[in-house]
């Protein structure tokens, strides 16, 4: 059971993240954050596992430091270590796209399952999202991305691979599913142009 700690965990995050929405879409950021941990929770989650992924983009995106310390003070060592593990750049200006996408996926062999279940639920979100969104706006949808759509699918693709060589769980087969299935469309939609 969720306790009064992640009511806590909620509140903090909405605040955090209240002026911040998704990119290209306008939603609310933290329609993103709530169905990360839902997919967390759905898969297990214990409770700094939840609040991990309420917060799972609060150092990178909302402090770098500070942030981390405030994380640690509000939520414990156990929640922050989660957090930091699911956080690609804490500076500001964050280092290359390429470089910060290869040092995600290299550090997933060594992840904790807490760190891998909330990263593969936040994966696996953005890939849901990302494969809905090319449906309705077709490859227009690659401009939001550092990476563009090669760059992109190329994360994705060795993120599924990554997370494969380490645990086969059911959120990373259905993760697979996703990316095979935006892979396939983006192909079908390519021979289609």
């Amino acid at each position: 059971m969720l306790s009064e700690r992640f009511t806590t965990a909620l509140t903090y995050a909405t605040q955090l993240h209240a002026n911040q929405v998704r990119k290209g879409s306008g939603v609310p950021y933290i329609a993103h954050l709530l169905g990360v941990t839902s997919i967390a929770l759905e898969h297990g989650a214990n409770e700094d596992e939840a609040i991990a992924a309420l917060l799972h983009d609060a150092i990178e995106d909302q402090g770098g430091a500070a942030t981390r310390e405030e994380i640690r003070d509000r939520f414990g060592d156990d929640v922050t270590a989660i957090v930091d593990a699911c956080t690609d750049a804490d500076t500001t200006p964050k280092p290359p796209w390429r470089q910060r996408k290869e040092a995600y996926i290299a550090h997933i062999p060594t992840a904790s399952p807490s760190v891998l279940l909330v990263s593969a639920a936040d994966k696996l979100y953005n890939a849901q999202s990302i494969l809905r969104d090319y449906r309705i706006i077709g490859e227009s949808l690659w401009q939001r991305f550092q990476g563009g759509r090669e760059g992109t699918l190329w994360y994705y693709r060795e993120l599924v691979d990554a997370f494969k060589r380490t645990s086969a769980t059911a959120i990373v087969v259905e993760l697979e599913r996703v990316v095979l299935e935006l892979e396939a469309l983006t192909v079908e939609k390519g021979n289609e142009g």
